[in-house]
This record gives structure tokens, C-alpha cells and sequence, in this order.
């Protein structure tokens, strides 16, 4: 799905994350669900923030396979790529890649295919789904 690369828009893809894990059996007070969701708020927050090209928007894509989840976010500027890294301990950010990281299995960065941009993207293996009514 596409959303404007703005907090807002960042939020509504968040939402949208959580949502539609619940939809697929994982309720969303479930470990998956909000792991899941932390991965997609801090992929979709960064897109926005060092992404962020006026008048563009940024894409959020899920898929599962196999039991695992793949979250990809892609922008369309390609000279910021992300690197987790020390921050100051007193820092007010800085260190939404080193969740990714504790929390994803895997995670990397793609370029962005017949465009400029990039895609930053984490896989999660999820347990088999809730039984849904």
C-alpha cells in the first residue's frame, strides 16, 4: 500500500500492520502482533523521516511465507541509507534500526527496482496463527 510520507502517514501504515495481523490470526495483544508492529512503526517512521522527498510517498508491502513475515518500506531517496549505530545515551533518537535488528530475524536494504529510492525491509518467523472463529 502507498502512504504519504508524513507522521500521519506513518501512523495509518503502523496501524494497518496490526490490523491485518489480527485479520490473518495473530490477535493484536499477541507477541507476533506487536513485534510485527514495532518493526513496521520504526521502518515506516525512518521512511518518513530520513526518506522523505515532498510530494512522494512511501510503500509498505507484507508477505508471509513459509512462517515467516516479510515487512518491506520503500522511499524514494537513495542517498540516505539507513546504519544502526551507537547513540548518545542521552539521545532522543537514533535507535529504531537497533530494534529492528534485536527484534527481526533478518533485515537489510534492496535498491528500489526501475526507480530512484530504496527498500528497507525485515523478516520475523511467526508461530502458527490463532484459530479464529
Amino acid at each position: 500500500m502507498r502512504f504519504t510520507s508524513t507522521p500521519r502517514g506513518a501512523r495509518l501504515a503502523r496501524r494497518l500492520v496490526s490490523h491485518r495481523l489480527n485479520e490473518w490470526g495473530h490477535p493484536y495483544t499477541s507477541p507476533a502482533n506487536e513485534t510485527v508492529t514495532l518493526i513496521a512503526a520504526e521502518l515506516t517512521a525512518n521512511a518518513v523521516r530520513h526518506g522523505h522527498v515532498p510530494g512522494r510517498d512511501f510503500h509498505l508491502s507484507l508477505t508471509g511465507t513459509g512462517g515467516a513475515l516479510r515487512i518491506e518500506v520503500t522511499d524514494t531517496l537513495t542517498e540516505r541509507l539507513p546504519v544502526p549505530g551507537p547513540q548518545a545515551p542521552d539521545g532522543e533518537s537514533g535507535r529504531g534500526l537497533l530494534l529492528v535488528d534485536a527484534l527481526a530475524h533478518d533485515w537489510g536494504l534492496a535498491p528500489r527496482p526501475a526507480a530512484p529510492g530504496k527498500t528497507v525491509w525485515a523478516e520475523v518467523r511467526l508461530p502458527p496463527p490463532a484459530d479464529t472463529p
